[in-house]
């Protein structure tokens, strides 16, 4: 018998009915939505894999509300989750408001008890994964993400903050174990082994998944990687940063759910973000109607990875150079013009290192989404599982290399001109 979930006192999942009352009672909320509240329209949204969503309208403006679950929605109440992540979020969100105002959505209302935030509903923007599936392009996300991750990575670092500072930040992340342990079982661990909870496209990639599970150069690479997410406490992390935490129209670009948010290293959500564009490439083969009809925007896809990292890069640099006020690389150091130019050749090496991070991180990332237990939708809508099986194995090359090879890899171009040859590949499946 299943021992019952520990909430805490005061503690309920809502339903919209329940809902509508506690809303009703909070004025931030009431005076956004407007009118009486009976009238107004509760969508509960049950596309989530970790919390409950509702969609809140009324004759004003709408508001979105989350409340964490004290379980994994996508696994159930076998699987207990600390509710405790939702203060996390809370925190991140301020943090990020404060290092990338406008990239996130505006918040009303925070309830510690029942772990539940009210926010800004973001309409007629959509989850960036739905958009890309469809074929959409968005002109605005490379800068605006690029940015947002610029910004919130680098002030919430040493060469940012005195060390008291960000020691403090450390310790106020430091409890968000649980889904750290999330990260480090999931992307790090299980598809690298014979685990319950990992499947794939079988049996098609049967062989592959077969052969990672042999690959001692692969498991050593991935191990680092797991070493560096639990000890390198670089920077506060969105912690979950991909297509499905963004949501986004053309014209404007909004970063949602940092609930998986602590201090670690940077290129984990560089990675994500990389790692989820090129997932969104090799998965075009299973979206278009002819052989062919989505290499326009194939090469947007791309091009908008090329334009992320390199846009990334300069901003973090420039950032570096106009507010290095950290305790890392104190500014006495290099005062002189000899220390200067030395210390333009070290951001270049410094950002050479969270490169080969990145691509680290973001081939741990492909892999665990083809392998392990919650996958994209960009390939679990393909309904040929041939062809979605050919667009995992050409994932799964270009990320076994990224990890491993990594001196191939030097610049971003280079990513994506491999990712370009590997898109005619075709794999030797199973079955």
């Amino acid at each position: 018998m299943t021992a019952p979930l520990q909430v805490p006192p005061g503690y309920r999942a809502h339903d919209p009915e329940s809902l509508r009352g506690y809303l009703a009672e909070i004025s931030a909320v009431r005076d956004r939505l407007g009118g009486d509240p009976a009238a107004w329209t509760i969508e509960e949204v049950g596309d989530g894999n970790l919390n409950l969503v509702f969609k809140v309208r009324g004759p004003v403006m709408g508001v979105a509300v989350k409340q964490a679950l004290p379980y994994l929605r996508l696994v159930g109440e076998g699987w207990p989750l600390p509710l405790e992540r939702a203060h996390f979020e809370h925190m991140a969100l301020s943090h990020e408001a404060q290092h990338a105002p406008g990239l996130i959505p505006e918040i009303y209302h925070y309830d510690e008890t029942l772990a539940l935030i009210a926010m800004e509903l973001l309409e007629p923007h959509i989850i960036m994964r739905h958009g890309m599936i469809a074929g959409t392009v968005y002109p605005k996300f490379a800068d605006d993400l690029s940015t947002f991750a610029a910004n919130t990575l680098f002030f919430t670092s040493d060469l940012a903050l005195k060390a008291a500072e960000k020691k403090a930040m450390v310790g106020a992340f430091a409890g968000n174990t649980e889904l750290c342990k999330i990260t480090e079982d999931l992307i790090f661990t299980e598809p690298y082994m014979v685990a319950e909870r990992n499947r794939w496209t079988a049996p098609y990639l049967d062989p592959l998944a077969a052969a990672i599970r042999d690959d001692g150069d692969l498991k050593v690479a991935v191990s680092r990687l797991k070493l560096k997410f639990m000890c390198d406490a670089e920077a506060m992390l969105h912690g979950d940063l991909h297509t499905g935490s963004v949501m986004l129209t053309p014209e404007e670009t909004r970063v949602i759910d940092p609930e998986f948010a602590f201090m670690g290293p940077m290129g984990f959500d560089t990675g994500a973000v990389i790692a989820n564009l090129l997932i969104a490439y090799f998965s075009q083969v299973g979206h278009e109607s002819e052989p062919g009809g989505r290499d326009t925007y194939r090469a947007w896809v791309l091009q908008a990875t090329t334009e992320f990292w390199n846009g990334f890069r300069a901003k973090f640099k420039k950032l570096w150079e106009e507010n290095g006020t950290g305790d890392a690389y104190p500014a006495p150091l290099f005062a002189s013009e000899a220390g200067k130019t030395r210390l333009a050749a070290e951001r270049e090496a410094y950002l050479d290192r969270l490169f080969a991070d990145t691509l680290g991180f973001a081939a741990a990332k492909m892999i665990r989404r083809i392998l392990g237990l919650a996958h994209n939708i960009d390939l679990e809508k393909i309904g040929d599982e041939k062809v979605r099986a050919t667009a995992e194995a050409r994932c799964l090359r270009l990320a076994r290399d990224m990890m491993v090879n990594t001196t191939a890899y030097t610049s971003i171009e280079a990513v994506c001109g491999q990712a370009e040859r590997l898109n005619g590949w075709e794999p030797k499946l199973g079955g």
